[in-house]
């Protein structure tokens, strides 16, 4: 099996409150008058505050990506919220290659925890529950994020190759062992950075699809050209026609394409 993420943010429009009226003079006439002065019928004008700027997408890092590292491990730590609200409970570990893990373990599993826990996730669909657990703890399974080497040697146990013109270039899932390839979480693929999607729409994707091997799920592919593709299309090797999607469900129902051998 191969493998073939948000950050939305709106825009607050504010409108500038209008400030309080300033009373104004009158000139007297002659004889003069003993008046009150009253304030302006208009207040005066105030420049609306300008719109946040949106940030910029992102599609890729930059900067050099190392090739592979040690093969061992820093986990992430402290226990996550139990996401989901009915089924069996799967527990995880998250982890990264220690030497990735100062830069790159955070935001990975930040990006774990929202991506599993959004509604529109696995656990829609109220078969199971999920759960963050550090080191030492009971688990059923682990998310590593893996150099690309790292990667390559650890899928290749499992008769997978993720090479592409021989280079490590996919992710994959083992029993037990969700496996992310650093190459694809910093750089994305062709048809996502082609199609302006951002680098944190293809990251949920590619944790939902290989999460999703592990609770069960195959292959599936691109139902029809304008589609959403299904998060078990393989959207790595292309959207084939499709529109990206990251989530196993839209609009609260079970998404899927056809069958895949």
């Amino acid at each position: 099996m191969l493998l073939g993420a948000a950050l939305l943010v709106g825009i607050d429009l504010l409108r500038g409150a209008p400030q309080e009226t300033v009373p104004t003079s009158r000139v007297a006439s002659t004889p003069p008058v003993t008046e009150s002065a009253e304030p302006s019928a208009e207040p005066s004008p105030s420049a609306a505050p300008s719109p946040s700027p949106s940030p910029e997408p992102v599609y890729q890092i930059p900067g050099d990506i190392p090739a592979s590292g040690p093969g061992t491990w820093t986990y992430a730590a402290g226990k996550g919220d139990v996401l989901g609200t009915a089924g069996s409970t799967r527990r995880f570990r998250v982890a990264a290659e220690k030497n990735i893990a100062d830069e790159e373990l955070d935001t990975f599993t930040e990006m774990i925890d929202q991506a599993l826990g959004d509604p529109r996730s696995w656990i829609a669909g109220r078969q199971y529950r999920l759960q963050r657990v550090p080191s030492g703890s009971s688990y059923n399974f682990t998310v590593y994020l893996a150099t690309g080497e790292t990667t390559r040697r650890m899928c290749a146990t499992g008769g997978m190759d993720t090479r592409m013109n021989g280079v490590s270039y996919t992710s994959c899932r083992l029993p037990g062992r969700v496996v992310i390839n650093l190459n694809r979480w910093r750089l994305s693929v062709p048809d996502y950075v082609n199609g302006k999607i951002d680098l944190t729409i293809y990251r949920t994707y590619v944790i939902n699809h290989e999460v999703g091997h592990e609770l069960g799920r195959n292959h599936e592919g691109c139902p029809g050209k304008g589609k959403p593709a299904p998060v078990m299309q393989q959207q790595t090797y292309g959207l084939k026609g499709c529109k990206a999607n990251p989530w196993p469900y839209v609009d609260g129902k079970r998404y899927t394409g056809p069958p895949v051998a």
